[in-house]
């Protein structure tokens, strides 16, 4: 009778355990993991995924171009046994979905991108949050009123952080305007240095990018100007005029999508998540700030945080000064997502 009993007490045992199914995770690099931007700041996430128990082997193919080169490398973590794979590039998207038509049993993530599949799901951060906080600092330290943005690609990410960056600018400081240079490409140091001097050449005395190297802090820097950052906090590159960064905290979303799928509960959604997640932040901010700037980041990013401040809420002037987000509404996911305009304040263009 004892032996029945202990039998059913490991039965029960057995299958009310929790196991998780071990990972072999695959992450596809635009860049290196050197540039101490976009990719390094992944790979600080891939690092902070390895601490968990069922993830037994990561490993990541860097400065992988957009395009046919992907798809081929995305096949071969497929084929080699790595059940979860990170794309993390938006020229990723395509190759991603055709992959996984192959590949039923390994689940993808692809980032930045809005395209699904029964086996691949999509992340990002809501990152205009912090850049809109950003906005605010340089608002606050711009003696010229004018602020320089070296920006990579005319799309809807990229746009959408240069309006959240200059409501933010100008919720402080309605004199200034954000000037904004193209370099049409995500990793180039020398065309975002030149994109970052021709700033500084017109006035500049704050810059801040969305590219994938420190060069337009550095431009500024040897100028003797104030600078913010993206990706990562790049404090050591411009250890003078540096006020604070923009920064991604990759871990948080890749520990979570990597338990959802060892325990088999994961699902293929776009994940959207922002401040109140951690995904998205500020480095430390400079103490050259004034305090009732610091203050009012402080402020803003509770409201944020709180549902109480959701940035895109109108009313919103484009640059010809017409409404385009009445009082009282605020842009949806799917507008956010798809945004083709400049905010009032904005001096550049839009390449259609």
């Amino acid at each position: 009778m004892f032996k029945k009993i202990l039998l059913l007490f490991f039965t029960v045992s057995l299958f009310s355990a929790v196991y998780a199914k071990d990972l072999k995770v695959g992450f596809v690099y635009v860049g290196p993991v050197g540039d101490g931007g976009w990719t390094y700041a992944h790979d600080l996430g891939r690092k902070e995924l390895e601490k968990l128990p069922f993830v037994k082997e990561t490993r990541y193919i860097e400065s992988v171009p957009e395009g046919a080169d992907s798809t081929r490398v995305i096949t071969n973590l497929a084929q080699k046994g790595y059940n979860l794979i990170f794309t993390t590039s938006f020229g990723y998207m395509d190759p991603t979905i055709e992959v996984a038509k192959k590949f039923k049993d390994v689940s993808f993530m692809h980032c930045s991108g809005y395209k699904t599949s029964e086996n691949v799901g999509n992340y990002f951060g809501r990152m205009y949050q912090a850049r809109y906080l950003s906005g605010i600092i340089a608002g606050g330290m711009t003696k010229s009123n004018i602020i320089g943005y070296v920006g990579a690609h005319p799309i809807p990410e990229v746009i959408r952080g240069i309006n959240a960056f200059t409501l933010g600018v100008r919720s402080v400081n309605p004199k200034a305007v954000v000037k904004v240079v193209w370099t049409n490409t995500w990793y180039d140091p020398g065309t975002e240095r030149n994109a970052a001097e021709s700033l500084l050449d017109v006035g500049a005395d704050v810059l801040t990018m969305h590219q994938d190297t420190p060069s337009t802090l550095q431009a500024a820097e040897k100028r003797g100007k104030y600078s913010i950052g993206y990706n990562s906090d790049m404090k050591k590159y411009a250890p003078n005029g540096f006020l604070t960064a923009p920064i991604w905290n990759w871990g948080v979303l890749y520990k979570e999508i990597a338990t959802q799928v060892s325990k088999g509960t994961w699902k293929p959604e776009s994940i959207w998540w922002g401040l109140e997640k951690k995904v998205v932040d500020l480095s430390p901010i400079s103490k050259k700030v004034d305090k009732k700037i610091i203050e009012k980041v402080s402020a803003e990013r509770k409201n944020i945080e709180q549902g109480k401040n959701k940035i895109f809420t109108g009313p919103i002037k484009d640059q010809s000064g017409k409404i385009v987000v009445p009082e009282g509404k605020t842009m949806t996911d799917a507008e956010l997502l798809s945004m083709n305009f400049f905010v009032e304040g904005v001096q550049g263009t839009i390449k259609k």
